[in-house]
This record gives C-alpha cells, sequence and structure tokens, in this order.
C-alpha cells in the first residue's frame, strides 16, 4: 500500500489496484499475504512482492537491478516470464540491470556494456551477444553458455584484477587488464562509435 499511499491515490481504488498487480505477478489471493512478515514468504515470493510494488501504479518506467541474482534457477524463470509479461500488459519501459548475458538475452531487446562506469558497447542484445566487438564484452561472452547452436567463442583472457573506481584515467580504462592493449590505449581514450551498419557501437582503438 505504501506506493498509492505516498503518491495520494483515492482510497477507493487500492482494492482493486491491489487485486490486479496480484494477479499480474501471479501471486494469488490477496488476503492470503497481507497479514504474513517477509520471512514467512519464499525468495520468489519476496521478489514477487518488490515486482507488485513497483508495477502497482502503473509505471511508464522500471528500474530492475538484479532482479533474480539470489534466487534459485528454477525460481528464476518464472520471476522472469512475470516481469516481461507484465511489461507488455502495461506498456512500460525498462532498465535490466544483470551481470548475466544469458538472462539479458532473455530480458533486454538493447544491451549496453559497462566497465568501471563507462560504457564500452553498446548494441542490440542479439548482435552484442552473437558479435561482440569490444575485448571487455568478448570475455564476458566466453565466460557464460550461450544458448546458440554450433556457436561458440574462444576464452579471451582478461589480467589482473578489477582496478579502483574512483582513480583518475588518462587512457582507457580497461588498458591494463585487455590483451589487446598498446601505447594509444594509456594516453588516450577511445570514444564510443559506430562500428558497423547494424546499430552496434564500441570503444575501442582496434575495433
Amino acid at each position: 500500500l505504501e506506493p498509492l499511499k505516498s503518491l495520494d491515490f483515492p482510497i477507493d481504488q487500492h482494492q482493486s489496484l491491489l487485486e490486479n498487480v496480484m494477479n499480474l505477478v501471479k501471486l494469488g489471493n490477496l488476503d492470503e499475504y497481507l497479514d504474513k512478515y517477509p520471512h514467512e514468504l519464499s525468495g520468489g515470493q519476496l521478489q514477487r512482492v518488490v515486482l507488485a510494488r513497483a508495477l502497482i501504479i502503473n509505471p511508464l518506467f522500471v528500474v530492475a537491478d538484479e532482479p533474480v541474482s539470489m534466487l534459485d534457477v528454477s525460481v528464476r524463470a518464472g520471476i522472469l516470464n512475470a516481469f516481461n509479461e507484465a511489461k507488455k500488459k502495461i506498456n512500460f519501459s525498462a532498465i535490466y540491470i544483470s551481470h548475466d548475458l544469458a538472462l539479458v538475452k532473455y530480458v533486454c531487446e538493447r544491451t549496453i556494456v559497462m566497465y568501471l562506469g563507462t560504457i564500452v558497447e553498446d548494441g542490440t542484445t542479439d548482435e552484442v551477444v552473437r558479435n561482440p566487438l569490444h575485448p571487455y564484452t568478448k570475455a564476458l561472452v566466453a565466460a557464460v553458455p550461450i544458448p546458440h547452436v554450433n556457436q561458440s567463442h574462444e576464452p579471451l583472457p582478461i589480467k589482473g584484477h578489477v582496478p579502483d573506481a574512483t582513480a583518475n584515467y588518462v587512457g582507457c580504462k580497461f588498458a591494463e587488464r585487455c590483451p589487446m592493449a598498446q601505447k594509444i590505449c594509456f594516453e588516450k581514450n577511445p570514444e564510443l562509435q559506430l562500428k558497423n551498419n547494424n546499430d552496434h557501437f564500441a570503444a575501442c582503438h582496434f575495433i
């Protein structure tokens, strides 16, 4: 009820909005949850409650930050299905933040890859996963199973450890760990540029 109260939705609308969103995220009967504490719910139920809180006001835009990262694989599909179905019914836009490229491909139409807060690649999700351009993206794609028949990616080793994100960098932030790095990478920060005709952008001197 907090989102409805905070945004001054009329009280006579609360019941219908609650029932609608419970059905939307497939939580079932509202009365079964009203008097329960968080510890009495499963991880999947808790995540559906969080999703319901976000969707109850019929938002135009939603930020989903690692929404299923702490859930069992068997539960993730149900949450993602509910998220995708809700997106179609309410017609909202969303930013889905994740480290899991397999899930990103299932949820997102477009993917932006960031390293230390800097965009290194941007394109349609299918293009980024099938044809990664930036060395960091290539390493990410090679590190996870990609559900494409007869497709494989050669492992691309990343050196060292993640550096200080708050440090001042003159060149490319990924240069110290990049197997392709050369002198210019430490001297000049590459700009994000269109690299082909598929609306695919990357920030690398050697692409």
